[in-house]
């Protein structure tokens, strides 16, 4: 084997000099006795690192989200947005989001007398992120601003306040999605719409109807049957337990649930959303966690998952034992009354996996500008820049795509044409976001190099969160399975969806190119379940392809179209042809502390 000597670059070659830089030992200051008695152990100086990365505002620094916001008719939140960022991206934050993940939930099923209590305690840091969130109305903008662009509004702050903490935002994300679900019985949504809006956080253990505010969950797979939810085999049976609404199985009537629910997530909720099969079949019920005489429900949480990520949120598996409940929507309808329900978590999962892949472009970019490696700093490394480019621009195409989303939301129940295209590009954004999601995470978290992989970076909490905006609510396969339903059952879907990529013809060959071959993809539908990953890609890629070249940064816009759509960029983050504008791309994404 030879010696470091052969393994020397050959002189002349490019990197030579950097090698050379490298390998060029720094002398470092003696340390006197004097000093070694002042700070005992200190033998040495440290220096190279980057400064932490807190006390900065990540909605003002997020130019992406900041123009989107303007964009999509939301601007009037901007103000509380700042707010949110400035917390988000402070020191008292960051340690919050390590104590609630640090410290997970613990499961207390009885207390010290031996009475089932089934009780979850969490970490006051949770709390704290809890009581953060509903007070800004992550939960309710939608529903109580009478403004234009509140989805919009409400998708920046949440997406803000992802990046300080992940877990919280599952019973935030259930509350604000629970709302249109809870509307298909509007006797139900007159009675618990006020406290649900509150923006007080109340976490007391007593009735609901005693409480300012409430949060709502839901509970609909089942171990049998998981994503195929007409599998549920949970019962319903009618009672007049409380005589409340028209009882004996009336359209509001009581029934008695008796089953299993393999995931129930936030299980310390007030209300739950839980679909059970009643005579009528599968059907929906609003089911409370402490009944109206303040006894416990017949809700009985068996344990707690241990998950990979959202480790400072709880997930349950659950014993129904003839619990309590009001029925909501139509008998035996239950699919149809929850859709509305997952549709609105899965423009969540969406919002969540760009606000991951934001904050892992800041800390990787900030991290590389305080670090020297080869003897320049990273961030000026050719190799490095490509890398942290290509990061800046997926990053850029979540969040536009999140943002024009969130704006469909706003305007689908007067625009008709905005309501075909949020049902099939909810599901093509969902699918394509959340899986491009943990390699991001991944790539970001090698920028630090081994740091990076060590808990106090942040890093690994980042890459743990991220594969469960893609498994929710929906898996891969489910998303494209639901954008052949949408195409099938509503063919003007994807005629919206085609009026919406029309809007930037001409203005990019490439761009034009790739729509025209998913046009011809789509022209036949022999063996459409087999091709649907890569039509469903390819229904992504065109459609951040369109916002970008609208509406993005024309640098991002060209590295996207080269190394997306033109065939010029590899497998790997890091492989933009030769020629992309880095620079811009990164300055335009890098957060100043």
């Amino acid at each position: 084997m030879g010696g470091a000597a052969e393994m020397r670059p050959p002189a002349g070659d490019a990197i030579a000099e950097d090698y050379r830089g490298a390998v060029t030992c720094r002398v470092m200051a003696t340390v006197s006795d004097q000093e070694r008695a002042d700070a005992p152990g200190q033998t040495h100086e440290v220096f190279n690192q980057a400064p932490p990365f807190e006390g900065v505002d990540l909605y003002s620094s997020n130019v992406a989200l900041v123009e989107a916001v303007q964009r999509e008719g939301a601007g009037w939140v901007d103000g509380q947005a700042r707010e949110v960022g400035v917390f988000a991206g402070s020191a008292e934050a960051i340690e919050l989001g390590r104590l609630a993940n640090e410290n997970v939930p613990v499961l207390r099923t009885h207390d010290r007398f031996g009475n089932r209590i089934d009780e979850v305690d969490y970490h006051p840091a949770y709390h704290r992120f809890m009581e953060r969130s509903i007070s800004h109305g992550l939960h309710c903008i939608p529903w109580t601003e009478e403004r234009p662009g509140a989805h919009a509004a409400r998708a920046a702050t949440f997406m803000t306040m992802s990046q300080a903490e992940g877990g919280h935002g599952c019973p935030i994300s259930m509350t604000y999605a629970a709302v249109p679900t809870l509307r298909k019985q509007p006797e139900l949504a007159a009675e618990w719409e006020p406290r649900l809006f509150s923006r007080v956080y109340d976490a007391r253990h007593i009735p609901p109807a005693g409480k300012d505010g409430v949060t709502c969950g839901m509970s609909f797979t089942e171990k049998q049957g998981g994503s195929d939810l007409r599998a549920n085999t949970t019962t319903a049976r009618a009672t007049n337990r409380f005589a409340i609404g028209a009882g004996g199985g009336g359209a509001s009537g009581e029934y008695e649930l008796t089953g299993h629910k393999w995931f129930c997530s936030a299980p310390m909720s007030d209300l739950f959303l839980i679909t059970a099969v009643a005579e009528e079949g599968l059907s929906c019920f609003l089911l409370p966690r402490i009944l109206p005489d303040g006894t416990r429900n017949r809700f009985n949480i068996q344990r707690l998952k241990d998950k990979l990520g959202n480790r400072s949120n709880a997930s349950a598996e659950i014993e129904l034992d003839g619990a309590w409940a009001q029925m909501v929507g139509e008998p035996g309808r239950g699919v149809a009354t929850v859709v509305e329900m997952i549709n609105h978590t899965r423009l969540d999962c969406v919002l969540g996996s760009a606000s991951g892949m934001r904050l892992g472009v800041a800390i990787a970019t900030h991290h590389c500008a305080g670090r020297s490696a080869f003897g320049k700093p990273l961030i000026e490394q050719p190799l490095m820049r490509n890398v942290l480019a290509d990061l800046c621009v997926e990053s850029e195409a979540a969040t536009i795509t999140a943002m024009r989303l969130a704006r469909a939301y706003d305007e689908a129940e007067t625009d008709e044409h905005e309501a075909l295209f949020k049902r099939v590009a909810t599901a093509v954004g969902k699918y394509w976001t959340c899986k491009r999601g943990p390699a991001h995470a991944a790539e970001a978290l090698e920028c630090l190099g081994g740091n990076g992989y060590v808990e106090e970076s942040g890093m690994p909490r980042l890459y743990r969160e991220m594969p469960v905006n893609s498994a929710w609510e929906g898996s891969g396969n489910v998303m494209c399975l639901d954008v052949l339903r949408a195409l099938a059952k509503q063919p003007s879907s994807l005629d919206a969806f085609f009026d919406e990529l029309e809007l930037a013809r001409g203005a990019e060959q490439r761009l034009d190119s790739h729509v025209q071959r998913l046009k011809d993809n789509l022209s036949s539908f022999d063996d459409i379940q087999c091709r649907a990953r890569r039509i469903v890609e390819d229904m992504a890629l065109a459609l951040q392809g369109s916002l970008l070249v609208r509406h993005g940064a024309p640098a991002v816009a060209d590295a996207f179209c080269a190394s997306r759509l033109g065939g010029d960029g590899g497998l790997e983050y890091g492989t933009l042809p030769a020629g992309t504008d880095f620079e811009a791309i990164i300055t335009r994404n890098r957060v100043q502390v």
